[in-house]
């Protein structure tokens, strides 16, 4: 596998990006290791459950998500999907490889304000041995009608 086709085609209508192969790793911060990329520049996305469906939370892969700040801003009480529910909302991805742009997969979006400020954003392909490097023009792009806010912790 390399970049998810739903993923692929819709960058490669919207936006301009690198492909960034890597030795596949299983976690966020090993793929920023083996990539020699600061944590804090690789998006990863965590698939929530609200009262009307699934959204994507988008963080950096130095942060966890603080789930009583996003209830707040969201006004809402949200929860982890589980494993089964990101499978079928990612069908062609790998299992726990979630790009971070929840648009071309139906889903509302929240970008964590500390994304906002990086020259550049990688973000997973959909599978665990390929990198989306974004500008951060190319990134704001992806993200303009995506809801922002701060509900994250730097680890």
């Amino acid at each position: 596998m390399s970049i998810a086709p739903t993923l692929q085609k819709y960058l490669d209508q919207n936006v301009t990006y690198e492909i960034v192969a890597h030795e596949p790793t299983m976690s966020s911060m090993r793929t920023a290791q083996v990539c020699h990329i600061p944590g804090e520049r690789l998006a990863k996305g965590i698939v929530l459950r609200g009262k009307d469906g699934y959204f994507l939370a988008v963080l950096p892969a130095t942060n966890h998500i603080r789930l009583p700040d996003l209830r707040s801003q969201l006004g809402e009480n949200v929860a982890l999907a589980a494993e089964g529910e990101i499978d079928q909302l990612f069908r062609d991805c790998a299992h726990g490889a979630i790009p971070a742009i929840g648009e071309c997969y139906g889903l509302d979006t929240i970008v964590d304000d500390d994304l906002n400020d990086k020259s550049d954003v990688y973000i997973e392909a959909g599978d665990h041995a390929t990198l989306i490097h974004l500008d951060r023009a190319q990134f704001k792009k992806l993200t303009t009608d995506a809801r922002h806010g701060h509900f994250s912790v730097h680890d």
